[in-house]
Order: C-alpha cells, then structure tokens, then sequence
C-alpha cells in the first residue's frame, strides 16, 4: 500500500536535491524515469520513489517536505577559499563526513570521560601571536616529526605522523569516502582536512583522496589549529595567501614545521628550481613539490610570477597522476582504521567488550556488517 500513496512535494525542492548531489539529471533518470515530469511538476512521486530518490542524492528525507530549500551551513569555521572567493555550497559528502566526525568525537569524549584519560595538553597551547619559526619548532619537536624522523617515504613519514599524533591524544582520521561507502568518494577539490577541537577528544580527518604528500601537509596544518584550540575547515591550498590571518599563520606554520626556511636556503644556491632540485627537495622532507616551490619563493629564489607558473605546471602533473589512481586503497583491516583513526576504533572495540557499547553500535560507527569482522579487527588491533 506504502508504495501507491502519492505525495505532494515541491519542484523546486526536487530540483534543488538533484543539483545539491552533484549527480547530472541523465544519471538520476535512469533510476527514476519520471523525474522530469517530478521537476515540472506535472506528476508527483509515490511516497517510496521520494525515499528512493532522497537515499540516491543522500538528501534527508524531511528536506522534501519543506516550502524552500534549507540553507546548509558547515557547523565548523570554513577557511575554504578559490582564490580569494570563499567556496560554494557544502556537498553532501562534506557534510555528512562532518557530521559523522562529529558523533564519534562525542562518543570518545564520553568514553575518555568514563575511563578518566587526562585532557590533551597539545590543544590550545600556542597562540597565533607566537613568532612562525618558534611554533614550528615546538610543534616538530612535540610530534617527533623532524626531517630525520620521517622515514624513506611519504608513506612512511604519513604513517608515523599519524601514529605520533594519535599517540598524543588525538583521533586522526584519513579517508577518501564518506564512511565506508566506496562509491562516494571525496572531492579533494572541495576539501582537503578539518580539525575538530576538543580538550578530550581532538579530531583530524585527512581527504585521503590526496596525494600522500599532500595528505602531510593537510595533516600537519590540521594539527596547528589543534595547537591553537581552534576549528577549521581547509583546503589547505598554497596557491595564494589566506586573507583571514589565523588560516593564513596555520599555512606558514606548517610549512615551516615541513620545510625550514634556513633549510632551503641553505640548499638552494640557483635562482629557479629544476625539476630534479625539485623531486630531490621533496623526498628529502617528504612533502609535495607543491610545498617545495612555495618554501622557494618564501626564501626568494622564486618571484611570484616564477612561482604562480611553476605551480601550476606542477599541480596539472599532480592531477594527471591522481587521475591516473585506479581502485579503493588496498585491505580492509588496513583502511578501515586508519579511515575511523585506530585510537578510535580500539576504544569502541574495549566498550563493546566491556559490555558498554552495544555491537550494533559499534559497527555503525566502526562501518562494520559482521561479528566476525569484528573480531578480525579486534585481534588486529591488539585488542581483546
């Protein structure tokens, strides 16, 4: 019976849930024929097409039902910027990694709450009026992060900043989908990281739709808020200088901790960058070359004009190459923690063991289907 009763909804709400997905009209229309006709509002949609059709543009439900479309914010300071011309819209990815985000830092407050963890002595501890080159000093000193302690790869330099990070306190979260869904996979042109402040539960997450050198820096400015007890939401972009000057401290402090300024002036002798000075300069701190020209122009060996073009000859070849990435990133038991942050997910596995957590929680928030997987998971972790 469910599936006859018609409903009366909007046009113009229809056509703004279609176009706030992102999803073209062609793509929608395959899964519901008569959505044309929906927009034009020449039919209406039974009851079960508009739940349908809300799940496929991820679009809650009751939005449909309203007289005007919501204006959508993001519950966090937004830095995001083009330029200089603030973003648009939020997507409903962001949104709902946000969000989700947001319910795990709520549980593990209450849980480092119950077992009386100490709050996090990193967060809130430096201000945007200490000089650029102290904070960074602090900072690599405090994540044990300094260019000898990065490992041979960008892979290992990102593992053990997370590792570090995490082992201070803070939940670290790297992930290029919304939750586990392997079909919604995050726009690193929208945002590449945000910091969720807590004195209990400090939250980064990384768009690990990123480069791995990429996914340093964002982690590392990331961090910085932490340090200065601030939300944020980035792009983490080095093509311009922020206009809003905490945005644009964190930027040069976490170029700084990545690459000291006395350490490119000290290796650069030339007035332009080869490309080969520039790969070796990036393997030797474990950034992007990206980082590396900007540190370049910083130390004046580039002009803005010399940087602005070799910058984006340098992000066209960065993106050729992401476009070139095929698959969903490897195992399971690998990705899945690392998406969750592994402090995370071994403190949900603890409650749950203890009786404190229901599984069927803990599943929603670990993005788990079976008992079984559970255990693997747990037994990876060290845990049980």
């Amino acid at each position: 019976m469910t599936a006859s009763v018609r409903v009366t909804v909007s046009p113009r709400l229809l056509a703004w849930a279609r176009e706030r997905s992102g999803l073209e009209i062609d793509e929608l229309a395959a899964r519901f024929p008569k959505l044309s006709e929906w927009e034009r509002g020449a039919r209406t949609p039974t009851l079960k097409q508009l739940e349908d059709f809300a799940r496929a543009t991820h679009t809650p439900v009751g939005f449909l039902f309203l007289s005007e479309p919501p204006e959508e914010q993001v519950p966090i300071p937004d830095y995001r910027t083009i330029g200089d011309t603030v973003v648009r819209r939020p997507s409903p990815d962001l949104l709902d990694t946000i969000f989700a985000c947001q319910q795990r830092q709520d549980w593990y407050r209450d849980f480092a709450q119950v077992t009386r963890e100490d709050p996090v002595a990193l967060v809130g501890s430096l201000t945007a009026s200490v000089p650029v080159v102290e904070a960074a000093e602090q900072i690599r000193a405090t994540l044990r992060f300094d260019p000898g302690e990065r490992g041979h790869t960008w892979s290992d330099a990102l593992r053990r900043l997370v590792d570090h990070a995490e082992e201070l306190g803070v939940l670290v979260m790297v992930s290029g989908v919304v939750g586990a869904n392997t079909r919604r996979k995050l726009d690193p042109e929208e945002f590449r990281g945000f910091s969720l402040v807590d004195r209990l539960a400090p939250l980064v997450f990384v768009n690990g739709a990123d480069t791995k050198a990429a996914q340093i820096f964002t982690l590392t400015h990331e961090l910085v808020h932490l340090f200065l007890g601030e939300a944020a939401l980035d792009d983490a972009d080095l093509r311009a200088a922020p206009t809003n000057p905490v945005e644009r401290w964190c930027n040069q402090v976490a170029a700084e901790v990545l690459v000291p300024l006395e350490a490119i002036r000290a290796t650069l002798t030339a007035e332009a960058l080869v490309a080969d000075e520039l790969e070796s300069l990036a393997r030797r701190f474990k950034v992007s070359t990206l980082v590396v020209l900007r540190r370049a122009h910083d130390a004046g060996h580039l002009s803005w004009d010399e940087y602005w073009t070799a910058y984006r000859d340098e992000l066209t070849r960065i993106l050729e190459i992401l476009g070139e990435r095929s698959g969903t990133g490897g195992n399971f038991f690998n990705t899945q923690p690392a998406r969750v942050s592994k402090r995370f997910a071994r403190a949900v596995i603890v409650s749950t063991l203890e009786g404190q957590t229901l599984h069927r929680d803990a599943f929603q928030m670990l993005g788990l289907k079976k008992l079984s997987t559970f255990d693997e998971l747990a037994g990876r972790l060290g845990v049980g």
